[in-house]
Parts: C-alpha cells; sequence; structure tokens
C-alpha cells in the first residue's frame, strides 16, 4: 500500500522546483514539464520514489542500524530535529563538520569530551576551577553541544544517510560516497542526482514539502523498531543472515542497502587513520581543535 498520494504531494507543493534556466539536465527523467519558467517535477514518479526510500529505510531500523539525517538549511531544521529524535535516530542541523564520517575517531573524542565535561560537573572537580577555567570549559560544553550533541548516541559509523538538498549538503555526499555509505536524499531541480542511490525528487525548500516527506520516512522508521522490538520479544536471537538477504531479496531492495543491513557490526568504530576529504580542515568541530579534545 502506498504511503502518500498524489494529493497530499501537491497540497505541500513538492511539484515545484527551480527556475529553468538554474536546472541541471541530470534531473530532465523527473521533469514533468515547464510553466512560466519554473520545472514542475512528476509527482507520480516522487510517489513511488518515496515508497522506495521508506521500505529501505524500514528495514535499515529494523535490523537495528543508524540513519543519519543532515539538513543545515534554516527551512529543515527545526523539521528535522523535531521528526528524527522521535524516533531516535541521529542528525546534523548544525554545520557539517568536515571529516564527520571520514575522520570519524576524532568526532567520538570530542563527544566523549562532552561525558568527561560532565563528569566533571557531578564529582565536584569543576568546582575545584578557578572561576576562568570554569567558565572556558562551560563555553567549550557549549559549542560541542550545538554541534555534536544530536549524535551522541552514534558510536559507529551510520549505515545510511538521508540528506535535504544535496547541492547544499555536498560535503556529507562526498564522505558517505568515499566510504560506500548509502545516501537518500530530496533532490531539486537543481542538484545532480548521480551520487545519490536513493533519489526523491522534491521541492527541497518549502517547509511543507521537507515536513511531509521527512514524516512519511520517519514513520516507515518507527515501523521498523516496531517490528524489531516485537521480534525479539518473540525470539531469543535474531534471525540469521542469510535469512534476512534472502527476504530483503525478495522485496527488490538495493545490494547496497542489503549489505548496509546484513553486514557484521564491527567492534572497532572507524580506521583511525583514514584520511579527511581533500581540501577539509583539519579542524573537524568548530571552534575545537584536536589538542582541546583529546582526553
Amino acid at each position: 500500500m502506498p504511503r502518500t498520494n498524489f494529493q497530499e504531494l501537491l497540497d505541500a507543493g513538492v511539484h515545484f522546483g527551480h527556475l529553468k534556466r538554474k536546472w541541471n539536465p541530470a534531473m530532465s527523467q523527473y521533469i514533468f514539464m515547464e510553466r512560466n519558467g519554473i520545472h514542475i517535477l512528476d509527482l507520480e514518479k516522487t510517489a513511488v520514489k518515496i515508497d522506495e526510500a521508506a521500505s529501505a529505510m524500514k528495514h535499515i531500523a529494523r535490523s537495528g542500524k543508524k540513519i543519519l539525517f543532515v539538513a543545515t538549511k534554516k527551512q529543515a531544521k527545526e523539521i528535522v530535529a523535531e521528526k528524527v529524535k522521535a524516533v531516535n535516530m541521529p542528525y546534523v542541523t548544525e554545520r557539517w563538520p568536515g571529516g564527520m564520517l571520514t575522520n570519524f575517531p576524532t568526532i567520538r573524542k570530542a563527544v566523549k569530551k562532552m561525558g568527561s565535561i560532565d563528569k566533571m560537573a557531578v564529582d565536584g572537580t569543576f568546582m575545584n576551577l578557578s572561576k576562568r577555567e570554569r567558565l572556558q570549559v562551560t563555553r567549550q560544553r557549549a559549542k560541542l553541544e550545538k554541534t555534536l550533541g544530536s549524535i551522541v548516541d552514534l558510536t559507529r559509523l551510520p549505515s545510511a544517510l538521508f540528506i535535504v538538498d544535496v547541492s547544499k549538503e555536498h560535503i556529507a555526499v562526498a564522505e558517505a560516497k568515499r566510504l560506500g555509505i548509502p545516501v537518500f536524499a530530496m533532490v531539486d531541480t537543481n542538484s545532480d542526482p548521480s551520487n545519490i542511490d536513493f533519489v526523491i525528487p522534491a521541492n527541497d525548500d518549502a517547509s511543507k514539502s521537507i515536513s511531509l516527506i521527512i514524516g512519511i520516512l520517519c514513520g516507515a522508521i518507527e515501523e521498523g523498531l516496531n517490528e524489531r522490538k516485537m521480534e525479539k520479544e518473540k525470539e531469543p536471537g535474531m534471525k540469521d543472515k542469510k535469512f534476512i538477504r534472502k527476504e530483503l531479496e525478495t522485496k527488490a531492495i538495493p545490494d547496497s542497502i542489503i549489505e548496509a543491513i546484513v553486514e557484521e557490526e564491527e567492534e572497532v568504530e572507524v580506521d583511525e587513520e583514514v584520511e579527511e576529504i581533500e581540501g577539509e580542515d583539519e579542524t573537524v568541530v568548530d571552534g575545537v581543535e584536536e589538542e582541546e579534545i583529546e582526553e
């Protein structure tokens, strides 16, 4: 059964693309027509793509893996934070820190630094610091919380990314592709869909459009989490990999997503020798150098 319908997409303005002169020719297959110099997206194709993405996300959530949502544009921040937090998935709504994925161990050090500061407040160490030191530590904690507070529970690389506006989040897309992480995304008529595994052709500027699509996908994730919970209650152990792989293949889930779901969870989060994306700063957290975030 479809998760959305043509009228819902139409009412939310999902079909409105960009001006014709700003279009990316690679999006031609998803464009229905031009009206008053503006490209109109084919909502029938959009509905199909949403259902495909929702089905894949449901299976990822059901397998116990994490999907990282990325949306730093103003009109998407609050929507993503509210809806994604409800399904307990990590998200980035502030600036994307260069190396978030490719230099993941350093990001984890920064997250652990927050825990160390909180521990200082509990065991009384914080009160032994001078007034100036306390102020510096408090400011550092607030900066880390703003940038990384929403990924505290992301202890290993995510199994997939969902992105709102691939043009704005091109660094996140590049890092994901470099590491072979599948990417889901809302792609407007001015963007390049070639590096996206699950393209959802949609208006990525209107808050109603963003809210509708994020809501549908989060609903699918919640279904997957509920099914996982029920399976754990019924069975002492989860289904073996061969059974899961066979089940997913019958649902026409792409190979990249199947691998992300059934791959063995590594004890080691990620090789600390992974290089940064070419041209990115070594400072991965705004205002926090590597020396500052080490234990």
